[in-house]
């Protein structure tokens, strides 16, 4: 049978010592720990939340939903293979010699396969964030906070969005109590799904909610740009042919120009005798014609025409149809030059409206996603084997599936068990913490029975997935749709 937190110790007013953790609390009867997830019920230590099964039987193609604290089990059967034990609520290994909490069996497509079922406690955890957005959130390195307490960091931006890296074992554990504490409390809130305010030195002020649409200093973010300003005439040229002479799309990473940009030699498009600000890359891409910020492509600027120079007087010619767009569609100006060859702000004529539109349709919706990351020690892999290097051989030789409350996770190459894994495909509240602090989050690892036998895997502790439903407060839930099922082998949904 899986092994449960023991009473180490009882004192005269019957508290009971749980060791699922290094914090080893003493509970007064009828309370709980500090982690809130053990208790003392009349002398008994008990796990609160439900462990929960996922079933593939019941509402095929719903939703994961939220449980209630001491749902009850209602009675029907656990069935091989259409059912895969989480280790959501299933307890810990600590201290790590013990086997995992639950080491179950299950014949699926012919094959006896073990899935190893624990609930890891991570100091080396954190969490990276991607904000769809093109807004200036803040310098490269600086700080991000909460509550004044630096959580983590701003790091390089990707394509059409800014990246946070959160947490970590610095900033859990390598700071002051105050430090690691708020960490740890942001960090849970946002893995499980809630929002959470951040503060940027030097930048802006964000809500972060996993699938939810980022707030940017109050403004919630409708969607993301299309591509850089060089991206979007490439996409676009053909659609501007013979309906403006000069487009300048505005971005803060490459502003792109039309009249010089390949895609518009390639329709002929005329010299225009354009001048921009900033510096030139290769033909129609120009860097850093402005700085970072919350105006149009991202830059500060709210007037599109500072980031020109005076036209050509040998190219340009009066009456030349410049149209001014942001990477998103967000902004845009419509200008015919005047006898000084100066841009003259016009109303945007209706042929050219579509295009605009058409670039904020392939603007997809701005969300905030969060990726959980954890690496899985040597001690958490002493609960699955003996020979803990053995389990990571496995996981790195694909014989060994893990996943994080049933959802699918990407382990990184190179040494460990380091994974990443998209909070909002674990089941509803599948994080925990201890006030260590370090995060608790369910870690499965499914495998042939066989080799699990041939890694030295605690035999002995393997019993059929049906006798889970012995425990108290077990939860059957639908799994997600659209992501695979753990127990199907890889070239399966």
């Amino acid at each position: 049978m899986a092994q449960e937190p023991t009473i180490t110790a009882r004192a005269e007013d019957d508290k009971i010592r749980c060791d699922a953790c290094p914090v080893m609390c003493y509970i007064r009867p009828g309370l709980t720990g500090a982690c809130d997830r053990y208790a003392n019920r009349d002398g008994e230590l008990i796990r609160v939340d439900p462990h929960i099964v996922l079933d593939r039987t019941l509402a095929q193609g719903g939703k994961v939903v939220p449980f209630d604290r001491g749902g009850d089990w209602d009675g029907r059967l656990v069935a091989g293979g259409e059912s895969f034990v989480t280790a959501v609520g299933s307890g810990t290994t600590y201290p790590d010699y013990k086997p995992a909490p639950f080491i179950v069996s299950a014949e699926v497509n012919g094959v006896d396969m073990v899935t190893v079922v624990t609930e890891g406690i991570f100091s080396y955890a954190g969490a990276k964030v991607k904000i769809d957005t093109d807004r200036f959130i803040g310098p490269e390195q600086a700080a991000v906070r909460v509550d004044g307490e630096a959580v983590g960091h701003v790091t390089t931006s990707e394509y059409g969005s800014q990246m946070l890296s959160l947490g970590g074992v610095h900033h859990l554990t390598g700071g002051s109590k105050k430090e690691g504490r708020v960490t740890c409390d942001a960090l849970l809130e946002l893995c499980n799904g809630k929002a959470v305010e951040f503060a940027i030195d030097g930048g802006a002020k964000l809500v972060v909610q996993a699938g939810k649409p980022p707030i940017v200093n109050g403004a919630e973010e409708a969607r993301m740009r299309v591509g850089c300003g060089s991206a979007t005439i490439g996409m676009f040229a053909k659609q501007w042919h013979g309906k403006v002479d000069e487009v300048v799309v505005v971005d803060d990473h490459i502003t792109g120009v039309l009249s010089e940009h390949q895609a518009g030699k390639l329709l002929g498009i005329r010299d225009t005798g354009i001048r921009m600000k900033g510096r030139r890359s290769t033909p129609g891409r120009y860097f850093q014609v402005a700085e970072p910020g919350l105006g149009w492509g991202g830059t500060n600027i709210s007037d599109p025409l500072s980031i020109l120079g005076a036209f050509d007087a040998k190219l340009a010619w009066p009456g030349l149809r410049l149209l001014l767009v942001s990477t998103t569609g967000e902004h845009y100006g419509y200008y015919v030059l005047d006898e000084n060859l100066v841009p003259v702000e016009t109303e945007v004529p209706a042929d050219l409206y579509p295009s605009v539109e058409r670039i904020r349709e392939n603007c997809e919706p701005a969300l905030s996603s969060v990726l959980f990351m954890a690496g899985a020690g040597g001690s958490l892999r002493a609960g699955v084997t003996e020979n803990p290097v053995r389990l990571t051989r496995s996981v790195k030789d694909s014989i060994t599936r893990v996943t994080c409350g049933g959802a699918p996770v990407y382990v990184w190459p190179g040494g460990g068990i380091t994974f990443m894994v998209d909070v909002t495909r674990v089941p509803e509240h599948g994080f925990g913490y201890v006030p260590t602090p370090a995060l608790v989050a369910p870690i499965e690892f499914t495998l042939p029975l066989a080799a699990y036998e041939a890694l030295g895997g605690h035999m002995d502790h393997v019993r059929p997935a049906a006798s889970v439903i012995e425990r108290e407060a077990v939860r059957e839930m639908a799994p997600f749709s659209d992501i695979p099922w753990p127990l199907s082998t890889r070239s399966q949904g």
